[in-house]
């Protein structure tokens, strides 16, 4: 996406509808969310944009507590021989690998990569840490930036070389137990991005092509963006025994028998936040759900020349009155017009605006605005919390059902090849059709049509259809789509 030129914040210039691509940069930068770093490819995070990450932390860690599982912290650099231990592994990242080759004036005596994911720095670790299967499960997870050199196109939050996320490195004695993680993990993922993020998504397993290097399985949750296209959400990976045996993760079992171990890796990332923006965001700007909202209540006093100083101090008495329970600020600037401030407050995407002038003061109300709707109503002051309280369960569950039919809207069914080539080239989304499960047609059909397995709905009956490009027997209905 091309940078957007930053002016005066009053609306942006495209529509959503018209131009997916630059609203998306418009909205990211003129409403202050993010900025250019003088790097390609990283961004500034923004107060909205880093509060409404930590949120995500936040929430996501405490269920992760909740099961047990630990914080932990590993370097930022891996030795190059640490990556070279899991051959596949090191092979699927070399091409975004960015290296550290000098100190100062020296030359280094070994290359450090600068982390492009942790498996091969904490298992090293964790081969010193387990001895007996009383030292299992070790569960361990770490909040962090990672670097992938990404060569394709950089768009903020999408595809960015730089990037947040959560790594979650977990070790089990039985393979039984190493898989029985994976709904639990996927589960957490899932209600954090409906009740924070009103996100829904499609959860799946990846094709055997699109796994995780090193890993047996993948499973991910992928969301449509407006533009119709395919992203990947969070994922969980079943890495069985592969890491263990590179790295000589070993315990002796009950039996005293010497085992390898099983393990699972996961995470969730700041992409959420860029499916956020696209999900929600309209042609007047953001839409911020109310729990990520680091301002979820904007104060807008109408001021006349006289009265000014009653209104101020009733609109601060509302704050004041609100502030125990929500984030709130009175915009009290002066040289700013309302309807600038309405502007504004609306770009950012502040899920409650209240407005109040003379008339409001004499009659003891307020004005309430809904960010998501724009629908307005007018309430008591003396019972504004709980109107507000109303409004952010409202808006909440209102963004995850527009967003859900949303993306229902965009799947479509699709039994034989002409009916998915036509779909994928007349309307957005994700087509479900049957496959036979074997690579080669998977790549022609990526390389006819340009959509590729995003992937495999876990919740899908056995089917007898034939394989939408071969026509031999199918084994399951793969979604395919064009995909970030």
């Amino acid at each position: 996406m091309e940078k957007a030129e930053r002016s005066n914040p009053n609306g942006l210039t495209v529509k959503k509808a018209d131009n997916f691509s630059e609203w998306y940069t418009q909205a990211l930068l003129k409403s202050d969310f993010i900025d250019y770093s003088d790097v390609s490819g990283c961004i500034v995070f923004l107060p909205a944009a880093y509060y409404a990450w930590q949120k995500i932390t936040y929430a996501v860690d405490a269920e992760f507590k909740k099961d047990g599982i630990e914080d932990v912290y590993f370097p930022l650099f891996i030795p190059e021989r640490l990556l070279l231990k899991e051959k596949e592994h090191f092979e699927g990242f070399v091409p975004e690998v960015a290296w550290v080759t000098e100190a100062g004036n020296s030359k280094l005596d070994e290359k450090l990569a600068i982390r492009p994911t942790s498996e091969t720095i904490m298992y090293r670790n964790f081969s010193k840490r387990i001895r007996s299967w009383r030292d299992l499960p070790l569960r361990f997870n770490q909040w962090n930036n990672v670097v992938r050199w990404e060569f394709k196109h950089p768009t903020p939050f999408i595809r960015s070389r730089e990037f947040l996320w959560n790594e979650g490195h977990t070790v089990y004695a039985t393979e039984a137990d190493s898989k029985a993680e994976r709904d639990v993990i996927l589960g957490i993922y899932n209600k954090i991005l409906k009740e924070y993020l009103a996100i829904p998504g499609i959860i799946g397993i990846k094709s055997r092509k699109e796994t995780f290097p090193g890993a047996l399985a993948s499973y991910s949750i992928e969301h449509i963006l407006p533009d119709g296209w395919a992203i990947q959400g969070p994922d969980f990976h079943l890495d069985g025994q592969n890491f263990s045996k590179a790295f000589e993760i070993k315990f002796l079992d009950k039996e005293e028998k010497q085992q390898f171990a099983w393990q699972n890796t996961y995470a969730i990332t700041t992409r959420e936040l860029g499916v956020m923006v696209a999900t929600h965001g309209d042609d007047k700007g953001l839409v911020i759900p109310p729990k990520l909202a680091n301002i979820q209540v904007i104060i807008i006093p109408i001021l006349k020349k006289d009265g000014s100083a009653a209104v101020l101090e009733y609109a601060r008495s509302i704050a004041e009155q609100l502030k125990a329970e929500y984030r709130v600020r009175v915009d009290d600037r002066e040289g700013y017009s309302p309807g600038f401030k309405f502007n504004e407050w609306e770009l950012k995407g502040i899920p409650i605006r209240i407005e109040l002038g003379p008339r409001e003061l004499e009659n003891n109300k307020v004005i309430l605005v809904r960010r998501d709707t724009g629908e307005k109503q007018e309430t008591d002051a003396a019972s504004v919390n709980r109107s507000v309280k109303d409004l952010v369960e409202h808006i909440q569950e209102n963004l995850y059902s527009r967003a859900e039919h949303a993306m229902k809207a965009m799947i479509h069914m699709a039994d034989d090849y002409s009916d998915l080539k036509d779909i994928l080239s007349e309307k957005k989304g994700i087509v479900s059709a049957p496959w036979c499960g074997n690579v080669t047609c998977e790549d022609k059909i990526k390389e006819e049509t340009g959509a590729k397995i995003t992937n495999i709905p876990l919740d899908q009956k056995k089917i007898n259809g034939k394989c939408v490009y071969c026509g031999k027997q199918a084994v399951e209905r793969a979604n395919f789509a064009k995909s970030y």
